[in-house]
């Protein structure tokens, strides 16, 4: 084993040094690159060099050659191409192991073109490779990456569990990122910037933790790996927050509790910062739904009962209640317990009678009455919610909702002669983000909609052949974030699932 860590040490100086020496990714999506494909759209070839990838594996270069002879449309395989593999080509910005302990490794998982670690977007860019994962010691395997990003965030969360995005290890030697958005943010409890990026509470952060420990249990039933480091301690840390988090803002006795956390940011736009001195908006307690001050676009939450996150949280801490039932029974009952109290809220606190839809899940409550009804396109979402392993896409409940989303009563859909989808406040309106139609194609079973929604990806790109975080609804050459490795990943992961629940819409062609 030694003598293998030696050998990664040595393999990792020779990448980085000659990774120096490749075209900033940054400016290179924004470019196109021959050889363009050969469909209506010519789309750009935006894959670096091999030797300016930066971690290659072997089994997603099969699986790009194997829906080349699936994928009938060039321009849809062209898109399939590039942004399958951009979270391995272009973020796992760091590989090694843990100074303290030798045999733990750590992946360093970046979004894209901010140098800082998201726990919700790392743990989303490592499921799109999912498929892909099996049971595999090697350190150079796609079951390494997964075990080395459980790690390191394992670690983050012990250290700040209310915060969302993180500085390199140190172990890396790669320096602290400024984060100037973050200049004016008063927060408590306090942390280090250089460990923290931001430090925004989010409960769908907390829950991506959970997520991708179930991810790769699942796949490997490696439970050994969790009880090696610091796993149950984690989670152990995540149930004193999130249980501290059930409290309402004010006591039986009228008294208003303290709040465990607070977030105050100079800035010109409402969603960047908390009411009531960093505290949000008042909420009742007695729910059993968990508090969550942000969404998982960053956005401030208007009622905290966020309600996507909570669907989140339930699944995944009820899934790893397994993986922890061979290290620690108690704490397993613990977790499964929290769980199910978490989904009854849900269910009896989440869900609003619509006059045109029925029986539907709100988005947020306040457990006062009040409820926010709409959908954002970042995920946890209420369109996602069958992707969260929360309910059957079939529900009832769930279909009505989804209908909602996906129509004009939503006031963060968009729409417009070149595209539309469902946005939400970080871009504004007319703003559409193609992870939502992502979405809505991960959760249809109509052949219909999922091929209007795949040649509807295919023409918005800008030529560039990779997939955005928003578009103008009214002009594909206006958009955010040309370098988004977790919607490209969530795209990949959409093609492979339609390989095989729908092999057939793959065989058409487009032009």
């Amino acid at each position: 084993m030694r003598f293998s860590r030696l050998l990664t040490y040595f393999a990792a100086g020779m990448t980085s040094r000659v990774l120096a020496q490749c075209p900033n990714y940054i400016d290179y999506s924004t470019q196109t690159h021959p050889p363009f494909s050969e469909g209506k759209y010519q789309l750009s070839f935006q894959r670096p060099e091999p030797s300016c990838r930066k971690f290659h594996l072997p089994e997603a270069e099969e699986a790009i050659e194997e829906m080349k002879g699936i994928v009938k449309d060039p321009d849809l395989f062209r898109l399939f191409e590039n942004a399958f593999p951009n979270t391995l080509d272009t973020t796992i910005s760091w590989k090694g192991f843990a100074s303290e302990n030798p045999e733990e490794e750590l992946t360093f998982v970046t979004t894209g073109d901010i140098i800082a670690m998201w726990l919700r977007d790392s743990a989303n860019q490592l499921r799109s490779y999912k498929s892909l994962l099996t049971a595999n010691e090697s350190t150079d395997s796609l079951a390494s990456l997964f075990r080395g990003a459980i790690n390191l965030q394992a670690r983050y969360l012990i250290k700040n569990p209310y915060c969302n995005a993180f500085q390199a290890p140190a172990e890396s030697g790669l320096p602290p990122e400024h984060n100037g958005y973050a200049d004016t943010d008063i927060v408590t409890p306090a942390y280090d910037t250089d460990f923290v990026f931001e430090c925004k509470y989010e409960l769908d952060s907390i829950a991506a933790f959970l997520q991708l420990s179930s991810d790769y249990y699942e796949k490997t039933q490696d439970r050994e790996f969790f009880g090696k480091f610091q796993w149950a301690d984690a989670v152990e840390t995540i149930l004193n927050v999130t249980e501290g988090l059930l409290v309402g803002t004010y006591a039986e006795d009228g008294a208003v509790n303290e709040s465990p956390y607070t977030f105050q940011r100079e800035h010109t736009s409402a969603s960047e910062t908390l009411m009531n001195s960093g505290a949000g908006s008042p909420i009742r307690g007695g729910t059993g739904l968990v508090r969550s001050a942000f969404r998982p676009s960053d956005d401030s939450t208007i009622f905290q009962l966020f309600i996507p996150a909570n669907m989140q949280f339930a699944s995944y801490l009820g899934r790893c209640a397994e993986i922890m039932e061979g290290l620690d029974a108690d704490l397993a009952r613990r977790m499964g317990g929290f769980a199910e109290n978490v989904r009854d809220a849900v269910n009896t606190h989440g869900k609003v009678d619509h006059a045109a839809f029925g029986e539907m899940y709100a988005y947020e409550v306040d457990g006062y009455g009040s409820s926010v009804l709409m959908d954002d396109a970042n995920i946890p979402s209420l369109l996602s919610a069958p992707l969260l392993d929360f309910l059957n896409a079939s529900d009832t409940t769930y279909q009505n909702t989804r209908k909602f989303v996906l129509s004009k009563w939503n006031p963060y859909y968009n729409w417009g002669p070149v595209f539309s989808g469902i946005g939400g406040p970080h871009q504004g309106p007319g703003q559409a983000w193609p992870m939502s139609i992502i979405a809505s194609l991960l959760t249809s079973n109509d052949d219909e909609e999922i091929v209007a929604g795949l040649k509807s990806l295919v023409s918005t790109t800008d030529g560039l052949g990779l997939i955005h975080e928003s578009i103008n609804t009214f002009s594909v050459s206006d958009w955010t974030r040309q370098w988004f490795s977790w919607a490209n990943g969530l795209f990949g992961e959409m093609l492979l699932d339609l390989k095989e629940r729908k092999p057939h819409l793959l065989d058409e062609s487009f032009q």
